[in-house]
């Protein structure tokens, strides 16, 4: 119980983070393109943790078994999840991209199910549905609408949320064999090399390669830069790969929602946004969903063991 409690902890703090990613992501982007921001974010994460793995506060043993395991993993995310949204991002509107990432809980739900056999009662699929719904809700009474006409754009955001369930259902499957810090190390390695990669053949195409550390000039985007190379990607990592080593995939994914909770109240705290009652309302509608899903799935695992431990005294 303890255990799992830890864990509630952690999702929270982890969607308090990506939460006001998005801020520090809208600061970053305005001094340097996507691409290069990804570049940069994925520098300075591996070079962390690299100096964690030299000095071995963070320890790692791979075999040849487990890098074929962990490339899958690596490739999900950061790679696919964040080169779909980017582009995604650039073909549709940020508010379609909202409304369409409220559906990761929904589809980690149904991609759990069916490869790890994850259970969940009706009251649990239910509670995921209300946190989404509360999502969709503000995006929706803050009048925005899907527009169909980006459907390149909207496919990619939906393909970005595939990528993210099931990176979060392969990790949750890896976490027997593999530590956190282990996944986290391959996955940084890997969006360094992909991301700074393809930065450099793009500036070196376009003969921009001065450009490519021209943001480095500015304090915010520094700051930016630093926050999500530091904690949105790295401390992220450790934290997901921690909490999936303890609790289902569909009770971490419903955490991700609340992050739309932690934009609302950074954008009315920090850029003096105006809170309307329908973020109120909706934020409401995530949070009961969210502690719904974990109280249900709680309560069902001691149901469960009740019955077994029942069972076993009859026999």
């Amino acid at each position: 119980m303890k255990s799992r409690s830890f864990a509630y902890m952690l999702a929270l703090f982890h969607s308090s983070i990506v939460g006001l990613s998005f801020l520090f992501t809208k600061m970053a982007i305005a001094e340097s393109n996507p691409l290069d921001t990804l570049a940069f974010r994925f520098t300075i994460s591996f070079a962390i943790i690299l100096f964690l793995v030299s000095v071995k506060v963070i320890k790692v043993n791979y075999s040849w078994e487990s890098i074929k395991n962990l490339v899958p993993l690596s490739l999900l995310f950061p790679t696919l999840f964040f080169a779909f949204q980017t582009f995604g991002l650039k073909y549709s509107q940020s508010t379609d991209a909202g409304i369409l990432s409220a559906v990761t809980p929904i589809l980690t739900l149904m991609i759990a199910g069916y490869f790890l056999k994850e259970k969940t009662s009706l009251y649990q699929k239910l509670s995921i549905v209300l946190s989404v719904v509360g999502v969709i809700f503000i995006f929706v009474m803050k009048g925005s609408t899907i527009n169909f006409s980006d459907m390149l754009g909207m496919v990619l955001i939906l393909l970005s949320c595939i990528a993210t369930a099931c990176y979060t259902t392969m990790t949750r499957s890896l976490a027997r064999n593999h530590t956190p810090g282990e996944m986290s190390f391959f996955m940084m390695g890997t969006g360094f090399v992909i991301f700074n990669a393809a930065a450099l053949v793009t500036h070196s195409k376009q003969g921009t390669m001065a450009e490519f550390f021209t943001p480095w000039s500015s304090m915010e985007f520094i700051s930016s830069i630093l926050y999500l190379g530091i904690l949105a990607s790295l401390v992220t990592s450790l934290l997901s790969n921690t909490i999936l080593s303890k609790i289902k995939a569909s009770q971490m994914s419903v955490f991700a929602n609340l992050s739309t909770v932690v934009t609302i109240a950074a954008g009315a705290i920090i850029l003096k946004e105006k809170l309307t009652i329908y973020d109120i309302l909706g934020s409401i509608l995530i949070i009961l969903g969210v502690i719904g899903t974990n109280y249900f799935g709680v309560k069902r695992e001691h149901s469960i063991k009740v019955n077994l431990e029942y069972n076993e005294g009859k026999m």
